[in-house]
């Protein structure tokens, strides 16, 4: 199972199940090119699992496991890790304790079925942290899960889409916390966790582009301190280090030359500076239909012992259950993980 000649066993969880987690999933599996890249096993309910086929319209049967070796991987029969989810007490749209607990319960188990090694790599679908919350799971989101079940303490979460990878110096916590946190020693280990990154995707000599904090990166300590304290501090040192860095850069520079591939990697000091311009670009608007086209775009977390992708999109709960949710994302994190298991 461990080789890279053979086909990596991947644990890809339905989400929360009362959003369009369940439906990307299987509209992933209906796809026979995924089966031809690794042996995808479903962690999550059969019985939600088989009511996501039916409103897909999907020509597919579920094949209700307790343990890995009892899948069969065969297209069109999708093998479910059956948690059998208390899914009376989940409505399709609405956020529950049900709901959150059995999407953190399937997040824990896949995590423990790849530390065990009976899977290769996970792939996730979406979480409504709100739901989480209600169930008493008080985490800001699957990379915070993943690192405390791993006991990972350096890690960091990178956005990919095509030649597009960026990561964040800060993810999950308020505004005025991400500035805090803009300190010479967490860019740093950003920086690394990115280069590190590029190489696995095969980039061996990557050049890394960091933003600046404040607008204009602070012009010279016109418009504060970070850049000068502990942004340029932590380029030096990566630099040092051997590393091909450029920065302090301002964002609304950095992310035009990124995506028209002057970088490999980029470093955001907080969520919303890499997610936004991240999610313009990969991200569809049908205007005309007035829903999304498609929606691409990879989450990786970095720094953990195991293989983790995941969608980056939410649980659009507004439009669960009525099957027009798009697979693009679900498709593609899978590519990631068999190409990181292969690389690895």
């Amino acid at each position: 199972m461990k080789t890279n000649n053979k086909k990596p066993i991947l644990g890809i969880t339905m989400g929360d199940p009362a959003s369009i987690g369940p439906e990307v999933a299987v509209k992933a599996l209906a796809n026979a090119g995924i089966y031809e890249i690794c042996k995808p096993l479903l962690v999550g309910d059969a019985e939600i699992c088989k009511d996501a086929i039916r409103f897909c319209g999907l020509d597919l049967v579920v094949n209700a496991v307790k343990d890995v070796k009892d899948a069969k991987f065969e297209f069109g029969s999708i093998d479910v890790y059956d948690l059998e989810y208390a899914s009376a007490d989940i409505v399709t749209g609405q956020n529950s304790v049900a709901a959150g607990a059995a999407a953190f319960n399937t997040v824990v188990k896949v995590i423990d079925l790849a530390m065990k090694g009976l899977v290769d790599a996970t792939v996730t679908g979406p979480i409504n942290k709100e739901s989480i919350h209600l169930a008493g799971h008080k985490f800001s989101g699957h990379t915070e899960i993943y690192a405390h079940y791993t006991d990972t303490k350096k890690y960091g979460m990178l956005l990919v889409e095509d030649d597009l990878r960026v990561i964040h110096v800060s993810t999950h916590v308020s505004l005025r916390q991400a500035c805090d946190l803009v300190k010479k020693q967490r860019i740093l280990d950003t920086i690394e966790l990115i280069v590190s990154a590029c190489r696995q995707l095969g980039i061996s000599n990557p050049k890394i582009g960091v933003a600046g904090l404040n607008p204009h990166a602070s012009d010279g300590g016109l418009f504060g301190e970070e850049e000068q304290l502990e942004i340029i501090p932590a380029i030096e040192e990566a630099r040092r280090r051997g590393y091909t860095v450029e920065g302090p850069v301002p964002a609304d520079t950095l992310f035009p030359k990124a995506i028209g591939g002057v970088y490999d990697g980029i470093v955001a000091m907080y969520h919303d500076q890499g997610h936004i311009p991240f999610k313009v670009v990969g991200f569809n608007w049908d205007k005309s239909a007035r829903q999304m086209k498609s929606v691409r775009g990879v989450n990786i977390t970095l720094g953990l012992p195991i293989i983790r992708t995941s969608v980056d999109h939410g649980t659009a709960m507004e439009i669960a259950g009525r099957g027009i949710a798009s697979a693009d994302a679900m498709n593609l994190a899978i590519e990631y993980a068999v190409n990181m298991v292969r690389t690895k």
